[in-house]
């Protein structure tokens, strides 16, 4: 992607990378949009922050937030459907998503008995980062919630952030390999 410069339409809220701190931009400042994957936006901001933006708020970038494939969510709900929803979580400073990096150790889906949501699915994922203390983690774990709650039959999902096993780089899939050159 080409850097492209853009200045704010609004003021928004964005996280710093990778610290995970958040950080209030404003109006008209300008930003270099570094990297777009999974809806949201990796940009340069004040010439000195690496900056999340979330996909609600790519307006701001004159972005259009893009509408999923509904044809994605047909059929019953399986781990194919959460792996494939989680292949939209990005760490915004890797441009493989969390599948392909290695990150999602486990997946459980477990019908809903009982409640409000009796009928419907919990979804519970277990998945780590590259490091443990990257501030990005709850950011990243929070992404994959809420891709997860878009699923159909979706009411509970639940993602853990776990360190054992330790991340290596030989959990990184055929795919996120060639994705970062590394095969």
């Amino acid at each position: 992607m080409a850097e492209e410069t853009i200045l704010l339409s609004r003021d928004i809220r964005g996280v710093k990378i990778p610290s995970g701190d958040a950080i209030e931009m404003k109006q008209g400042q300008p930003v270099v949009v570094t990297q777009s994957l999974g809806g949201s936006y990796t940009v340069l901001y004040a010439n000195a922050y690496l900056v999340r933006i979330n996909a609600k708020d790519v307006d701001a970038l004159g972005k259009e937030v893009v509408a999923e494939d509904a044809a994605a969510h047909e059929g019953e709900l399986d781990d194919q459907k959460v792996y494939d929803k989680l292949r939209l979580v990005f760490d915004p400073e890797i441009p493989v998503n969390i599948v392909d990096l290695g990150l999602v150790y486990d997946c459980k889906i477990a019908p809903i008995a009982e409640g409000e949501g009796a009928g419907k699915f919990k979804v519970a994922v277990q998945m780590t980062l590259t490091a443990p203390g990257c501030g990005m983690g709850p950011v990243i774990a929070g992404d994959a919630r809420e891709k997860i709650l878009t699923l159909p039959g979706v009411a509970e999902a639940n993602v853990e952030l776990v360190w054992s096993p330790p991340w290596n780089q030989g959990m990184i899939s055929e795919v996120g390999k060639m994705q970062l050159g590394l095969i």
